[in-house]
């Protein structure tokens, strides 16, 4: 929860009063408001940033196929136990097999090339290095030398390019075999299929081409929500803070939980046009949850941020905005006002409204933290005193600083009005 979108309505009204006759407001008249009062005193306040999501465990995999081929065999059933290196998904082999035998032909007919290749490599060799101590000799010419050592050169090159052909012809084939292997798919943990997206007989495009998701792999034992916080509140939540969540498909249950992690970027839903939001993934750590707990249900979560065991406070209800204008007194001028009162740079004044010698009196306050139903009143006010608290219409437009007020701590319709 937030201060100013809880007071953007008083604010409102504020500048309609304004507009309309905020003059009416200097002393309240002669006529005598019926108000509700009560002490402020020190109670425990629990700040409270909401948000809503949805359930999801903790560790889930998503199980996608590596290669393109028809499911042969899908021995699983959607909710099933699975444990770690069980065999969940077979894909037909015939292709990726013949593509391997293929692969170790090719490797056998390059390993034999190379291999004649090198023997005539080492034949070359022999007669370079023969011509070689017979050119010493003075007994062959030069450009029999020549020859034989071009010769040589060559078949060296040859060899070097059978060798680099059957460094391809088995990468080709140590390929095709990692092809075949993945024609078969095993749980990489141990937990419970989740999701099961494909039946025997259907195609599994393989990830290489796009996300195709044949089944998830969850462990419900651990779960959690991911709930979505406003940019405006995302400041206050911190890793640590604990958390209440509700559960539609589960009423009358509240869930605690731990914030655990915050995104670092935002979510921009509706970019561009008057619904556009800004809001921040954080995920919820849920302890002890039920074994009714699903995948996908939706929650709301109330994380605590912020909590003050002894704090000053008022009823939400009882801080209001007033400009200037509307807090000089009878008798006054806003000169007056103006050394009493520091407007903000809006030129609001945040005021409680005290009850003294039958009088409502403006003290200017600076709020804290705030609950759904208190505010924490750090400045401007002492415990004890007599604080408007209703009714509604009174404090947010019909009183006046100095208007003569009656005390009726008796609720009715008309009072909250």
């Amino acid at each position: 929860m937030r201060k100013k979108p809880l007071l953007i309505g008083a604010a409102a009204v504020v500048v309609v009063g304004v507009v309309l006759g905020g003059m009416a407001l200097r002393g309240g008249g002669d006529k005598t408001l019926r108000v509700e009062t009560q002490k402020a005193d020190r109670q425990k306040i629990v700040q409270k940033v909401s948000a809503t999501g949805t359930i999801q465990p903790k560790t889930q995999v998503k199980i996608s196929a590596d290669v393109s081929a028809k499911i042969t065999r899908l021995p699983i059933v959607e909710g099933q136990w699975v444990e770690k290196g069980e065999l969940l998904v077979e894909l037909d082999r015939e292709r990726y097999v013949a593509a391997v035998e293929s692969a170790e032909a090719n490797v056998r007919a390059a390993r034999a090339q190379a291999t004649l290749v090198d023997q005539n490599m080492k034949q070359a060799e022999r007669e370079f290095t023969r011509s070689k101590e017979l050119v010493a000799q003075n007994l062959e010419s030069e450009a029999v030398f020549e020859d034989k050592q071009s010769a040589y050169q060559v078949e060296v090159a040859r060899y070097d390019a059978a060798r680099n052909q059957v460094e391809q012809a088995e990468a080709a084939l140590k390929q095709a075999r990692d092809d075949l292997s993945k024609t078969t798919i095993y749980s990489p943990m141990a937990g419970t299929i989740s999701d099961l997206r494909k039946e025997q007989g259907e195609i599994a495009i393989g990830s290489q081409f796009q996300e195709d998701v044949v089944l998830v792999i969850a462990d419900l034992s651990e779960m959690e929500a991911q709930v979505n916080v406003d940019e405006n509140d995302i400041v206050t939540v911190a890793i640590g803070h604990e958390a209440e969540i509700e559960v539609d498909a589960l009423p009358d249950q509240i869930l605690k939980g731990t914030v655990y992690e915050i995104a670092n970027s935002a979510n921009v839903d509706a970019a561009g046009t008057s619904d556009q939001k800004t809001e921040f993934e954080v995920k919820i750590s849920i302890i002890n949850p039920p074994e009714s707990l699903r995948p996908g249900m939706t929650a709301s979560a109330d994380v605590l941020t912020k909590t003050n065991e002894n704090a000053l406070s008022v009823p939400i209800q009882s801080v209001a905005l007033r400009a200037i204008d509307q807090l000089t007194m009878k008798g006054e001028s806003r000169e007056d006002a103006e050394e009493r009162y520091e407007a903000d740079r809006d030129g609001f004044v945040e005021v409680v409204f005290c009850v003294e010698e039958g009088r409502a009196i403006a003290k200017q306050v600076k709020t804290g933290i705030q609950s759904d139903e208190l505010i924490e009143i750090l400045e401007g006010l002492e415990e004890g005193a007599e604080v408007v608290t209703g009714s509604y219409r009174a404090i947010s437009k019909d009183l006046g600083n100095g208007a003569l007020v009656t005390v009726s701590n008796e609720t009715s319709v008309t009072d909250n009005e």
